[in-house]
């Protein structure tokens, strides 16, 4: 086949396919313009189509990402409602440890919460929980949550003078605040 006959008959093949028929080389069917215009609609059509089906794996990929990236949080602060549960029980723990006793039967129940109190707060240390320092500190309303404030010689203002209720982090999340009071 020579170089000058091959869009004829590419064009011939085109018209077969649209089902022109042929009589003394004329199409019956469509003109060549015609044939021309579909073939850069449908060119056209499937560079759509191919960019839909990139746009769609990308839309995909980051689905995916986004799905991993929410587990791998869920997987970090899985332990949060039951560490929000206990500790109020810890705060109740501290209570009774800081009660002076003089009965001796009572002292040993003493001695019993400081080792539950001390395990309670390793098993917490081991999900990633942290005390949040206070006092003698800045004031961080990311962290500390002010009830009161004093004005006190000798102090900076917006320090925290007495820490009123510990507060807690998990990782990098603040489950409760410290309840402090400020020096003004």
């Amino acid at each position: 086949m020579n170089k000058e006959t091959q869009p004829v008959e590419e064009l011939e093949e085109l018209n077969e396919e649209a089902g022109c028929q042929e009589a003394n080389g004329d199409c019956q069917c469509e003109t060549e313009s015609e044939v021309i215009d579909e073939t850069v609609e449908l060119k056209q059509q499937i560079q759509d189509l191919k960019d839909q089906l990139l746009r769609n794996a990308a839309e995909l990929e980051n689905f995916k990402r986004r799905m991993n990236e929410e587990r791998v949080r869920e997987a970090k602060y899985r332990s949060q409602a039951v560490i929000t549960n206990i500790i109020p029980a810890i705060d109740n723990f501290e209570r009774a440890l800081s009660s002076t006793v003089e009965d001796e039967n009572t002292k040993t129940f003493l001695t019993g919460f400081k080792m539950i109190h001390t395990q309670l707060l390793e098993a917490l240390k081991q999900e990633g929980v942290e005390v949040i320092k206070a006092e003698g500190v800045a004031f961080d309303p990311t962290v500390h949550q002010a009830v009161m404030q004093e004005a006190v010689e000798g102090v900076e203002s917006g320090m925290v003078l007495q820490e009123l209720q510990k507060g807690y982090k998990l990782k990098d999340r603040v489950i409760r605040p410290s309840m402090v009071k400020v020096s003004e």
